[in-house]
């Protein structure tokens, strides 16, 4: 039978409706399914209006036979079959006549009970319980009362549709009933409407203005999109948030083009695009890669028969075009340079100083991997972009849309007649802000990024400011995804720990927690970053915590080591490698940290042919390893497994003799040296 519930409430902002839709999933299914209802299927919709549930659920709960036991036999009847008193109060304590008592046998023996049928409590019954339990257990980002209620949620709620096997369900939310009813539009086609189903409910609302999935309204929305661009030859400016946030925004999408004055066509395409999107919500057009004069909406509405909408969305954005004109050319009349100072009076952080502070910081730290990844000119030219990579924080243009941090420094860089690795650094230090977004395309915006990212991170970390499940003040998490993105995608090959401590030095004496532990969090924060990185390409969980399990030593490596277990596990030789890995690090667990192993004390031919294999792979490991190669190192250390096998069928490590076992131990120990440099073997499931 067919659930089928709708919440009627004011407009809904995006987030609050994307939270509402996961919650009810996840709350109303849980209890569904504890209730002994699990829903063969459960559909989860929103509008900016509406959250919408449809479900297929059983009539009820299944009834069940019970057997209810007593006392022993025993002890319930007498020799000549009887009653006891203790079978008669048995009996009465459960309400059954003691005739219908009987012998039920048990793992322990024989007992005196009898059997009942226990009926489920009606579906309906239990949604009028649950689904007012389930509402108003939604929490979201800000919450509202209204009147003289005591009911909060996001939005105040108007209505609830309520109906089970067609049949209306008789709860109250917030003060309204539940009942058959819903209404159409709000604006356009406010009619009341009957619904005793989920496909009659979505039809009706269609009728009257309404398309319940987000999905269609998002395709319609393209769709009308790619018929109004198709007689002007151009095409939208990327903007995947502002589709998705348009597809919420709406009950009946309607898309219309609008224009403005072609002066502004002077400003660059990002302040253009920014101040239609956080202006309007409007998307920009674009042929190649310049701006038209032109843009597109999307309105609640069927139509806009008298232009209405166009010339309203065209008078506004007029406006703010021209603030952000003006705001481009006060900005200029005064540098880059002669702005900077002005930094010392922005706070970074209380305890971290202000960005002036950090911008020296940034300095250091990008000299500092500038000289490992670039040459003398170039890394002064990535020092003197640092110089100028914050200073847009004190123009006008970032106080008004402070998404264009970055990119607008670089504009006005290269306005300014900046070189042009300056501008594609400043520009580009930013990225990427999400793990879709593209990494830095110049080397200058990789350092000048993973210089921001990882001072930040740092100290953050030094000062003690937690990063939990729900706060991340300074986004470190996104910080770190950032930085591991860009080493992974621009393939750069620097120490991880030295970084660290070079960034913690360019701090002295500001940071109070002790450099060890500041160490260690950082190490371990990224850990856990690179494991949800190399869980999203696909990895086995096992073999990300073998990979990382070999230590934080390098970022490009770690990925190299998953890479390479990833793509050896299936190999013959795989699993019996693993598990001979396993078997020594089970041997040397106990073991003392011994010396060198020496050849002259190998007394059998095993070890002999054992250590001279690992000497050979050792010397040729070591360069592959050195360079990240680690699939032919992998390949190479495979070599191991036979020597070894017949090292611990022919071989007592455990010799009687203390130099022979001393030295079987370290042999082992040298080759586990190898081992560890590639991955952590004990973490690999096998078998």
């Amino acid at each position: 039978m067919e659930l089928l519930l709708e919440i009627m409430v004011e407009e809904l902002p995006p987030s609050h409706a994307k939270t509402a839709v996961e919650d009810i999933r996840e709350r109303l299914g849980k209890e569904l399914a504890s209730a002994k209802l699990a829903p063969a299927a459960l559909r989860v919709l929103s509008t900016c209006r509406r959250l919408i549930v449809s479900a297929d659920l059983p009539e009820g709960q299944a009834t069940r036979d019970q057997v209810i036991t007593g006392p022993p036999k025993s002890a319930a009847f007498t020799p000549d079959g009887a009653p006891t008193p203790a079978a008669l109060g048995f009996a009465r304590s459960r309400g059954v006549d003691v005739s219908r008592l009987e012998i039920i046998t048990t793992e322990k023996g024989e007992y005196v009970g009898f059997k009942t049928v226990t009926r489920g409590l009606g579906t309906a019954e239990i949604l009028n319980r649950v689904v007012p339990q389930v509402v108003g257990s939604l929490s979201f980002p800000k919450m509202m009362r209204w009147g003289d209620g005591q009911y909060r949620f996001s939005r105040p709620i108007r209505n609830v549709l309520a109906v089970f096997g067609g049949e209306p369900l008789s709860f109250e939310i917030a003060g309204r009933p539940a009942g058959p009813t819903t209404w159409g539009h709000k604006i356009r086609s406010a009619n009341p409407i009957t619904a005793r189903t989920f496909a009659e409910y979505a039809a009706a609302l269609q009728a009257n203005l309404v398309t319940i999935d987000p999905e269609s309204r998002k395709k319609s929305i393209l769709d009308q999109i790619a018929a109004r661009l198709a007689s002007l030859e151009a095409e939208l400016h990327p903007d995947p948030g502002l589709l998705d946030k348009l597809a919420s925004d709406v009950e009946c999408p309607f898309v219309f083009a609008g224009s403005f004055p072609e002066a502004y066509l002077s400003l660059p395409l990002e302040i253009l695009s920014t101040a239609m999107r956080e202006g309007l919500k409007v998307f920009s057009v674009v042929k190649g890669s310049k701006q038209l004069p032109v843009f597109l909406g999307v309105a609640d509405s069927p139509g806009d028969a008298k232009g209405l909408i166009q010339k309203g969305f065209e008078r506004v954005l007029k406006a703010r075009l021209e603030d952000s004109r003006f705001f481009w050319e006060q900005d200029l009349k005064t540098s880059l340079r002669k702005r900077a100072p002005a930094l010392k009076h922005v706070l970074f952080q209380e305890k971290l100083g202000s960005y002036d502070d950090k911008v020296k910081r940034i300095g250091k730290i990008a000299a500092y991997l500038g000289a490992k990844l670039a040459g003398p000119t170039e890394t002064r030219t990535i020092v003197r972009a640092a110089e100028l990579s914050k200073v847009d924080l004190v123009t006008d243009m970032v106080r008004e849309f402070p998404s264009l941090q970055g990119r607008v420094g670089g504009l006005y860089a290269r306005a300014e007649g900046q070189p042009e690795a300056i501008v594609r650094a400043v520009y580009e230090h930013y990225q990427p802000v999400g793990l879709d977004d593209a990494s830095p395309a110049s080397l200058g915006g990789a350092v000048l990024s993973i210089a921001d990212k990882m001072d930040s991170i740092v100290g953050v970390v030094g000062v003690g400011i937690q990063t939990t499940g729900s706060s991340d003040p300074f986004g470190l998490r996104r910080n770190a995804q950032g930085v591991a993105k860009i080493v992974l995608d621009r393939r750069i090959d620097v120490s991880f720990p030295r970084l660290v401590e070079r960034v913690l030095a360019f701090y002295g004496a500001r940071l109070k927690r002790p450099k060890a532990e500041i160490v260690a969090y950082v190490r371990d924060f990224f850990a856990g970053r690179l494991r949800y990185l190399f869980e999203r390409e696909g990895f086995r969980y096992d073999l990300i915590n073998a990979a990382l399990g070999a230590g934080l030593d390098n970022i490009l490596h770690a990925h190299g080591r998953v890479k390479a277990l990833e793509a050896l596990k299936s190999s013959p030789e795989f699993e019996p490698f693993i598990l001979m890995a396993k078997r020594v690090s089970n041997i040397l667990s106990a073991a003392p940290p011994g010396g060198l192993p020496s050849l002259d004390l190998c007394a059998e031919k095993a070890e002999r042919e054992l250590y001279s294999t690992f000497a050979i792979v050792r010397d040729n490991a070591a360069p592959m390893l050195a360079k990240g190669d680690f699939i032919q190192a992998q390949k190479l250390v495979f070599r191991l497994q036979p020597a070894l096998t017949t090292f611990f069928e022919e071989t007592l490590v455990m010799a009687k003799d203390p130099m022979l076992r001393k030295n079987r131990l370290a042999l082992l120990q040298a080759i586990k040296k190898i081992l560890d440099r590639m991955a952590d073997y004990s973490q690999v499931v096998v078998g």
